[in-house]
């Protein structure tokens, strides 16, 4: 009897920490609440237009406050991996007033953003930039822009980001 009534608690157990893992699964893949979800858009937005603003105010190396200084950080431009991690984006971000002095960054009235959880959201947007190079030759590049953006320890930064241009189309294609 008494191994029966060891055999019923160790079931107990076993299923209800089953079942507390299951819950905790099901809670980071339950949408936001509206209200949740509005908040961390609101935020996400706001955090877009403070990039844009920096950048412009202080030049390239801002980017480096912008971009996660984690393993997860990533970025690609126009299907080609720039940084693979966030060391490479450090060095990269390093030598970027080599060949940019200023930049103007403008992201368009169609800014997205898709909040997933309540620390990370999607952004996307058409940008607009005006690169001005050490000798002044000024370089216009406009394309769309697609990130995750994380909140950690209460700011946000991309996570990963993807830039691309458009591409011309050759006549007849």
């Amino acid at each position: 009897m008494r191994v029966l009534q060891c055999a019923v608690f160790l079931v107990a157990i076993v299923a209800a920490g089953c079942g507390a893992n299951r819950s905790a699964r099901s809670e980071s893949s339950q949408p936001l609440a509206p209200e949740r979800a509005a908040a961390v858009e609101a935020s996400v937005r706001a955090f877009a237009q403070a990039v844009a603003q920096d950048i412009t105010q202080n030049g390239p190396t801002a980017w480096r406050k912008q971009f996660s200084d984690t393993p997860a950080f990533f970025m690609a431009a126009n299907g080609r991996m720039v940084f693979p991690n966030s060391a490479a984006a450090t060095a990269g971000i390093e030598d970027l007033p080599r060949f940019i002095k200023q930049i103007e960054l403008s992201w368009g009235d169609d800014l997205r953003v898709d909040p997933l959880t309540g620390n990370l959201a999607v952004v996307a947007a058409t940008y607009h930039e005006v690169l001005t190079s050490p000798e002044g030759k000024r370089d216009d590049e406009s394309g769309y822009f697609t990130g995750v953006a994380e909140n950690r320890d209460g700011s946000w930064q991309f996570r990963d980001a993807h830039w691309s241009a458009p591409v011309s189309t050759p006549p007849g294609h």
